[in-house]
């Protein structure tokens, strides 16, 4: 399998244990506790696999990235966090971060 498809699977795991960590409040709450715990051991399982084919600076910053971005915007549509101009220029910036990396590993 592609290394960019584990990475992409290692993301959204990422994604999936960070809001699950926010609904296990505290980890007060069973089902949220253990989505943590599978979303982060897939995550970090998946990244493994994606480093076998990936070098590891661009994979951590797509990664971390994208992940984020993700997490933020989950935040603002799921959880009713604000969202305003600082935010979406935070957000476009790590974006642009993200791209700046792989290009600079490609050239």
């Amino acid at each position: 399998m592609n290394g960019y498809v584990f990475l992409m699977i290692a993301i959204l795991s990422e994604v999936f244990g960070t809001s699950m960590l926010k609904m296990s409040e505290g980890f007060s709450k069973l089902l949220p506790s253990l989505g943590v715990m599978a979303g982060f051991g897939s995550a970090f399982y998946f990244i493994s696999l994606a480093l076998q084919t990936l070098p590891l600076s661009m994979s951590y910053a797509i990664w971390s990235g994208i992940g984020t971005a993700l997490t933020a915007i989950i935040g603002v549509v799921v959880w009713k966090e604000a969202f305003n101009l600082q935010i979406l220029i935070g957000l476009i910036l790590i974006i642009a971060g993200v791209m700046v990396l792989n290009f600079a590993k490609s050239t």
